[in-house]
């Protein structure tokens, strides 16, 4: 049996194959998950899942709850084929996520509050690839 660490490495080496695909989506991304990432309304979780920052409402709570539900279908295709589980696969999704975050971007911190990414790299878990 792995490690977690060992795991979560392995787990990064598969993610790592699927991230050349996650640059042609983001361009095609959905109107409202750009304006809700852009004004702060959601950012990217440790847990490898969006979040809601601020307010929560109908709307916000259904784009999010659409999106967390498609990356759980690739976190548990991905975890099979790398021998990790579901969970250490979605960390080492949320630690890349966090670290494709821009400038004005919100990202959740190791601590669980919520950080608006600045030019400096974004503070992850210590466990992170």
């Amino acid at each position: 049996m792995m490690n977690f660490r060992t795991a979560l490495l392995a787990a990064a080496a598969g993610l790592a194959a699927i991230t050349s695909f996650a640059a042609p989506a983001a361009a095609q991304r959905d109107p409202a998950y750009a304006a809700a990432r852009a004004n702060g309304s959601i950012g990217e979780q440790t847990d490898g899942y969006l979040g809601i920052v601020g307010t929560v409402t109908p709307s916000l709570q259904d784009l999010v709850n659409d999106i967390n539900i498609r990356r759980r279908v690739v976190y548990t295709q991905k975890s099979q084929e790398n021998r990790a589980t579901i969970e250490e696969y979605a960390i080492t999704a949320g630690c890349q996520a966090i670290m494709r975050t821009i400038p004005g971007e919100k990202y959740q911190a190791p601590d669980g509050s919520w950080k608006t990414r600045t030019e400096a790299e974004p503070e992850r878990l210590p466990i992170c690839p």
